[in-house]
């Protein structure tokens, strides 16, 4: 038998560490080849980490909560012998007692932190479930689809807590931290009272703190602010809403609008499209645009890609499935890669005035604050009420300048300002 190692896969373009979550595994476990072994949270996903090998898991060395950088060592795995597997991409020899032996021994319910606050959100039974994951796993769907068998049957199930007791806990080594300075949480000074609420922070909180915290304290945040009169967009759109709804099974919403006049001047301007590479700039060819999508919880950023190369509508449609995806859980690491500048839709929460944080590396975010009904002077001297919406940039001054930024803004504000049913298509 030989000796295997399993380490921190990279999960993202810029994502150089990943917090052990929850082992799916314990020691003396078998696993086969791309069995999950341990859900792992970075600040971009939250995502699986399988199995390279078949064999039994023979110790594990990062344990739950830990944080350790991409390539380190998880845990290791015994390899089985020639003789229980003739080669790769063929058949796996068993020998029928081993079968009966498997077959003899209780299944685990294995499922994700995920699936369990879901179930406890609903007050589901996971032990009644039947996974249809691999290797008998409970997934998302299966218990969505056992709370609507439950809704038609009338049925409420009682609250049962998961038992992680037969998941053994990992010993501890000496295994090392990335090269990069580690940043560490600064311990709280602070003494509780009668009535005060201690919210332990998760793992994916720690993860967006920590990415905060490196963009903060790494990159020169510089800011800025332009007002664009939308009056002619807001007709266009709301003339057209219904009629699309109805055509294409979604709403048609303006934040779309903002997506597509972005890309349009990035592609015009590609120097905004850049990143800081200490030694140098690397301005991106693709333009491919992080959209903010939030939950009760985190902020993740999932990235239209060649936004440039799409339509209003085709850049709509990928910004309702990828919000879709955020809020059942189903964002994959795929969805939030590659993202070169990130777009966000503050307007939704009625904010007028904002400064967004860099979605490191990126060199700029750009939030979309509510448009409002305003009075303004007019060039003819008249006052009329007209659809105002404020466009803020943070930018990074390693990489960009004002005066660039200012005409990249001056470049958006134009192409929305003349974006009317006669000239801007959706198609």
């Amino acid at each position: 038998m030989g000796l295997e190692k399993i380490t921190m896969p990279q999960l993202g373009e810029s994502v150089t560490e990943g917090t052990i979550s929850q082992w799916l595994v314990s020691v003396g476990t078998k696993v086969n080849k791309y069995d999950p072994l341990a859900e792992v949270i970075t600040d971009k996903v939250t995502a699986e980490v399988p199995s390279t090998f078949s064999g039994v898991i023979k110790e594990i060395i990062v344990e739950e909560g830990k944080t350790v950088g991409v390539g380190e060592t998880l845990c290791t795995i015994e390899t089985e012998t020639s003789e229980q597997v003739v080669a790769e991409n063929k058949i796996e020899v068993v020998t029928t007692d081993v079968v009966e032996e498997v077959k003899s021994e209780p299944q685990k319910k294995r499922y994700s932190p995920a699936v369990l606050r879901l179930s406890q959100e609903h007050d589901v039974d996971l032990s009644k479930i039947i996974g249809t994951g691999k290797s008998g796993r409970i997934t998302r769907k299966d218990v969505l689809h056992y709370i609507e068998k439950r809704k038609e049957a009338g049925i409420k199930e009682e609250s049962v807590a998961s038992d992680t007791s037969t998941v053994q806990k990992p010993v501890k080594t000496d295994a090392s931290l990335p090269e990069e300075k580690e940043i560490k949480p600064v311990a709280s000074t602070y003494s509780t009272k009668p009535g005060d609420v201690e919210i332990p922070v998760n793992a994916v909180r720690k993860a967006i703190a920590t990415n905060m915290i490196r963009s903060k304290q790494e990159i020169p945040h510089a800011w800025m602010m332009v007002e664009v009169d939308v009056t002619n967009l807001v007709q266009y759109r709301d003339e057209i809403k219904d009629e699309f709804l109805q055509k294409e099974g979604f709403k048609l919403t303006y934040f779309p609008f903002f997506v597509k006049a972005v890309a349009q001047a990035l592609k015009e301007f590609p120097q905004i499209n850049s990143m800081w590479a200490g030694d140098k700039i690397i301005q991106k060819k693709d333009i491919n645009l992080s959209v903010a999508v939030a939950t009760e919880d985190a902020l993740f950023t999932p990235v239209v890609k060649h936004a440039d190369e799409k339509t209003i509508k085709g850049i709509a449609r990928e910004i309702t499935e990828l919000t879709e995806k955020v809020r059942t859980g189903k964002l994959s690491s795929e969805d939030l890669q590659g993202g070169t500048f990130t777009v966000n839709n503050t307007g939704s929460f009625g904010s007028i005035q904002s400064m967004g944080v860099i979605n490191y590396p990126q060199a700029a975010i750009l939030q979309v604050e509510t448009i409002v009904k305003r009075p303004v002077v007019m060039s003819n001297g008249m006052i009329a009420v007209r659809d105002m919406v404020n466009l803020c940039l943070s930018l990074d001054h390693r990489v960009l300048d004002g005066l660039i930024c200012g005409i990249f803004l001056k470049r958006v504000k134009e192409i929305l300002e003349n974006m009317t049913k006669e000239n801007t298509s959706i198609y």
